[in-house]
């Protein structure tokens, strides 16, 4: 059994703190809160107008908690990972448990690139993504953001920052900031953002999208009701279009 219990990673995150290790093969672990930290506003996320030609091509399939273990075994092979066996195997306990979940990035069959993460309340904590294929984390991203959006979520922690995040939105605050912001998604009193997301969304899919910011919690499964009534579900290019319209604005 892992030294790292499920229940104290949660208690973790719903403080503001997270777990560490020094390399894959490190025994011990520590507890991180960093002064700034890195969240991507689910409004401003930075859709280029590459990406979103990505997105809207139907070269990927993206899909959800399909295979969570193979992303979080894929984030953890590098040369210098935080990632150690502790803190998958509570990982994995948490998606067993409904709390991790990942975004796969599939081309021909294969595991391109993926992310995961926990949820709690309306916040979500991005723990690590990876890609073997261009533009396929940044896709992951791209999901997970639109996914958060039409769930009424309020928070996308991502940590530290990087240029990587900074390209796609990812902005820092203080950690007085972050708390204040954790508070309002844990309580419950954060006011969501799929109001937002409507006003980049046209026809249809606004209308339905609409309709799903009434469920009073979080929901990360509305994006997929969405793909139905829209009739877009089973079609990657069909999918993607309704992404790039719920990301808004290109540059």
């Amino acid at each position: 059994m892992s030294r790292l219990d499920p229940r104290l990673l949660l208690q973790g995150y719903a403080a503001g703190i997270f777990p560490m290790a020094d390399s894959r093969q490190a025994s011990e672990l520590f507890w991180v809160e960093p002064r700034s930290r890195a969240v991507i506003p689910l409004e401003g996320f930075h859709l280029s107008k590459s990406l979103r030609r990505t997105i809207r091509s139907g070269r990927f399939t993206v899909t959800m908690d399909r295979d969570f273990p193979a992303v979080i075994a894929a984030c953890a092979d590098r040369d210098e990972t935080w990632i150690n066996d502790d803190i998958e195997r509570a990982m994995l306990a948490l998606h067993g448990s409904g709390h991790a979940h990942s975004v796969e990035v599939w081309n021909d069959g294969e595991l391109v690139g993926g992310l995961y993460g926990v949820k709690l309340g309306r916040a979500f904590f991005g723990e690590s993504m990876f890609s073997r294929m261009t533009d396929a984390s940044k896709v992951a991203l791209a999901w997970l953001v639109a996914r958060l959006k039409v769930g009424g979520f309020t928070l996308l922690d991502c940590q530290f920052m990087t240029s990587h995040l900074a390209s796609l939105g990812a902005v820092s605050i203080s950690r007085k900031a972050y708390v204040a912001l954790l508070g309002g998604a844990l309580g419950g009193g954060g006011t969501g953002s799929v109001a937002g997301a409507v006003s980049g969304v046209d026809g249809s899919v606004a209308g339905s999208v609409a309709g799903s910011a009434r469920s009073p919690v979080p929901d990360l499964l509305a994006l997929d009701r969405l793909f139905e009534a829209t009739g877009a579900a089973g079609s990657g290019a069909a999918e993607g279009y309704v992404i790039a319209q719920l990301l808004g604005q290109t540059s």
